[in-house]
């Protein structure tokens, strides 16, 4: 079993890590100390942020990459052993959210969010669970919803399943890849102060917060900050966990 030293700097992939919270967690990590690869579907961004962070290219890169596609992952995963010779950290958060009532979903599109919110999930952790099992060591950390705990309220059922679908895989890969030195846990934000929840909420926005038991809606740099504490070589004991952050609107 391998256990990164600690003058040794880890490198952490985020995928969907351009904007929204994925840009979040990309600070987090990158402040945490982490090399962080922005991957996302647009490169434009991605390539932005990167330069943001370092603009030398030494702790902050980008590189193209589509969930939907299982070959954009083998890709990134290439040409980040080649240049630093292994990868530590997966951060699964890409995802797509639609808005759609029950009965209006065609089938086709409910198919399409899966593919890609639980089958890209799913594909990134084989993938660099295969490097991270090879190594003895890895941290995968998927960003899950509370739509995926309790069916969802301002999503639609599509975006609620596949998150109910990312929590499963992840005590999955957390069971399977334990004995290896991997753990692989999940966060499920509730409501964030992000643009995308205040353009979901809409004109909903204050009966939305009135139903949340402390009254506000959630901080992502804080959520970031979780991403990083669970990809830390310190989180070894936390694995197939589902850490809950949605202000007291679920609790078990």
């Amino acid at each position: 079993m391998t256990t990164p030293t600690p003058d040794k700097i880890q490198t952490a992939v985020v995928t969907g890590g351009a904007r929204g919270f994925g840009a979040e967690a990309v600070r987090a990590l990158h402040r945490a100390g982490f090399r962080v690869v922005i991957s996302d579907i647009e490169p434009e961004p991605a390539a932005a942020l990167a330069a943001e962070l370092d603009l030398a290219g030494d702790t902050a890169v980008s590189a193209t990459l589509d969930v939907a596609k299982p070959d954009d992952f083998q890709s990134v995963l290439d040409k980040c052993i080649e240049r630093w010779g292994a990868v530590e950290v997966l951060v699964n958060n890409a995802a797509r959210t639609a808005v759609q009532g029950l009965l209006e979903i065609d089938p086709a599109d409910f198919n399409a969010v899966l593919a890609t919110n639980a089958g890209g999930t799913f594909a990134g952790s084989q993938i660099f669970g295969r490097h991270f099992k090879a190594r003895g060591y890895g941290r995968i950390v998927n960003l899950a919803s509370l739509a995926g705990q309790n069916g969802g309220t301002a999503t639609g059922a599509h975006y609620a399943a596949s998150k109910g679908a990312i929590l499963t895989l992840t005590k999955i890969f957390a069971r399977d890849l334990a004995p290896f030195g991997v753990t692989c846990n999940a966060i499920a934000p509730g409501p964030m102060d992000t643009p995308m929840v205040r353009s979901v909420l809409g004109g909903n926005l204050e009966q939305a917060i009135a139903n949340i038991p402390v009254g506000s809606l959630g901080d992502p740099c804080f959520v970031a900050e979780l991403v990083a504490l669970l990809a830390s070589p310190k989180a070894a004991f936390v694995n197939g966990a589902c850490w809950d952050v949605n202000g007291g609107i679920y609790m078990r």
